[in-house]
């Protein structure tokens, strides 16, 4: 399976899924690389995000999947010179993984407070994410629900700063996801007075079941 490793930064957070995936096939075009189509009335791109990155986050690790009809070699110096600012690609490759097999999201939230980090604000928020259970409104396929994410939450590492506050954490990809801004949503209702002005939100690394980088 040919995949390739790029990153969402600066404006370029604010793609839609849909609008990276057809930005992503025009720079194809743009570059003269042909996809590989389905066949049929309504044929579409062999090409498919491994995790879907929200509205709004940054990444440096999102990958994709692709098929061409040639076996033409394309490096990431064609790419990035039809892609716009702020979307880069890091690498071309093959790899015989599936993609079942990328468990986990390592990210870092930025939390953001205008006056300043409260005072206990980490005591505060180490206590709300240590507790057996997380209850917040999380989106299910049944529609939105309350849900216990402290399962999905893996490990966490508070670094204090004087403005602001960066949570390291490592949460579940895949069946179930955790977004790792629910997080904040949590901090929100169980320690109210840590609740930040401004949240940023990084995805830093993908990962499988034993904690290694998944390529």
């Amino acid at each position: 399976m040919r995949r390739m490793l790029f990153e969402k930064t600066g404006t370029a957070i604010w793609m839609s899924h849909l609008d990276t995936m057809r930005l992503m096939q025009r720079a194809f075009r743009r570059a003269g690389v042909i996809l590989h189509h389905s066949q049929g009335f309504t044929p579409h791109a062999y090409v498919s995000m491994l995790l879907p990155l929200s509205v709004g986050v940054e990444s440096g690790c999102e990958i994709m999947e692709y098929e061409l009809d040639t076996d033409l070699q394309l490096t990431p110096e064609e790419m990035n010179a039809v892609l716009p600012e702020g979307v880069r690609v890091l690498r071309v490759y093959e790899s015989a993984r599936k993609a079942k097999e990328l468990t986990h999201l390592q990210a870092e939230l930025t939390l953001r407070y205008d006056a300043g980090v409260p005072e206990n604000a980490v005591k505060q928020i180490a206590a709300c994410l240590s507790a057996k259970e997380l209850l917040v409104e999380k989106r299910t396929k049944r529609g939105m629900e309350e849900t216990d994410i402290r399962p999905m939450l893996k490990s966490c590492e508070l670094i204090a700063g004087k403005r602001e506050l960066r949570l390291r954490c490592v949460v579940c990809a895949q069946n179930p996801a955790l977004n790792p801004m629910l997080l904040v949503s949590a901090i929100e209702r169980y320690a109210p007075e840590a609740m930040p002005d401004f949240t940023n939100c990084r995805r830093v690394e993908v990962l499988d079941a034993d904690g290694n980088i998944f390529r």
